[in-house]
């Protein structure tokens, strides 16, 4: 691979919008009969909707496909073949590699992959890395805790692909990789948002070192929405004096987009290797245009364990007006993954995004990047309270903080909020994703 090259694949990132649509419904044809044949779970599903693979033949037929919630898989699993059950496509002597998902909605799910679904993994995170500017000369930092969940697992192997020095972080505490990342001068690495700011807060505070002083060039965040969020990444990007890079991937899905070094404000879907449709999450409709949210269906056409066909993700997303200056024709998210249409809820009759609070704390100065929101019923009424942590040295400005912060939550969610005001590092504190927003009207 030439260090020089723009893309990581030249043909694919720059094949025109009907080559690639054109693609697209080629390989979904052949996903779905690979799953039609192999998945007994998936074949139930598509006899009873009266649907088979040579009734595909346009993206309206696409449409009339039966989408798969991650609460079907639940139900299938821990059955013969054990622990997958119905939905394997392959022998059980085939997987090589076991994953699941974290947990954070529910029971997990399982997901196998052979040696090939691994490989494809590698590939989709070689897309987004070259996109980030990682080239062979990059020695990347990996500060997270290898266990069973994705996370960054396939990112390592992608950096190894590329020919990246990697140093794996694993069981080190927080300290330990700093002083890892200082001692071999790491140039980039990879984390969610929220154990990002919470390196820099602890090099900052317990141990005296300016995160922006040592050599990190360039942040790689999934697994939450802060990396486009405008006030977080700035917040990052200040804090280590490094660009930081959004990507949004999933367990069950893959690493299907990922942010270019031209930071357009959104993501770029990586549609030869993934389908993704809008769908209205009141009608089911499919929007094809910009500016209009609805959450994410979307297919990988390249995975065969236990593949991903026309699966609800719960993501909101909405397609950009523009295509990026980087010269990707693949089609952009903008604004990147604003919240899980599970977590955006009517507050008050008032749609609220747990994303809008995150950009209002993190956009005000004298604020800590820790926050905490609860939702319950009080009597009859929606109450919201929003706890913040205040810095050392604005603790005298408090009541100006407060104002501030109701004007801003008003002006951007149209709703009012309980604000207590707490003590630097007094909320607590999380290694991998966040869990800020309670809405305890669900647990009632």
């Amino acid at each position: 691979m030439d260090v020089k090259q723009k893309y990581w694949n030249p043909v694919l990132e720059t094949l025109p919008q009907e080559k690639i649509r054109q693609l697209q419904l080629k390989k979904f044809k052949q996903i779905f009969r690979w799953t039609y044949d192999h998945s007994k779970f998936h074949r139930q599903l598509y006899e009873q909707a009266g649907i088979k693979p040579d009734d595909i033949r346009s993206f309206e037929d696409i449409r009339q496909v039966p989408k798969v919630e991650k609460a079907m898989m639940r139900d299938i699993q821990r059955k013969d073949p054990f622990p997958y059950g119905d939905a394997l496509c392959v022998p059980l002597e085939d997987v090589a590699v076991f994953r699941q998902t974290s947990g954070t909605t529910g029971q997990p799910v399982y997901q196998p992959d052979t040696w090939q679904d691994w490989e494809w993994w590698a590939e989709c995170w070689s897309y987004i890395l070259w996109a980030q500017g990682y080239r062979p000369q990059d020695r990347v930092f990996i500060p997270f805790g290898y266990n069973i969940f994705v996370a960054f697992w396939a990112g390592h192997y992608a950096a190894e692909k590329i020919g990246c020095e990697v140093v794996p972080g694993g069981v080190l505490d927080t300290k330990a990789r700093i002083l890892k990342i200082e001692e071999l001068q790491a140039t980039a690495m990879m984390g969610t948002p929220t154990y990002i700011l919470g390196m820099a807060e602890t090099a900052k505070s317990k141990m005296g070192i300016d995160p922006s002083k040592l050599t990190i060039e360039r942040i790689t965040c999934a697994g939450e929405c802060g990396a486009s969020i405008p006030s977080t990444k700035k917040r990052m990007e200040q804090a280590w004096g490094a660009k930081v890079y959004d990507h949004a991937g999933a367990t069950e899905i893959g690493a299907w987009s990922f942010e270019c070094t031209e930071q357009p404000g959104g993501l770029h879907v990586n549609e030869a290797l993934f389908l993704v449709e809008v769908e209205d999450v009141e009608t089911g409709e499919i929007i094809e245009e910009p500016a209009r949210r609805g959450k994410m269906i979307i297919t990988a056409f390249d995975r065969q364990a236990q593949p991903c066909v026309r699966f609800d993700s719960k993501d909101v997303i909405e397609w950009a007006d523009e295509p990026c200056a980087c010269g990707r024709t693949t089609r952009l998210i903008e604004g990147g993954v604003v919240g899980r249409a599970d977590d955006i809820t009517k507050v008050k009759g008032v749609l609220l995004a747990p994303s809008a609070i995150e950009e209002v704390v993190r956009s005000l100065d004298g604020l800590g990047d820790e926050y905490e929101v609860v939702v319950e019923k009080v009597g009859d009424t929606d109450h919201i309270k929003l706890r913040v942590e205040v810095l050392p040295e604005s603790e005298d400005q408090c009541q100006l903080i407060e104002a501030e912060l109701v004007d801003q939550l008003r002006l951007k969610t149209n709703l009012r909020y309980d604000i207590e005001i707490c003590g630097c590092e007094t909320l607590p504190r999380y290694e991998v994703k966040a869990k800020r927003f309670k809405d305890l009207r669900k647990q009632e």
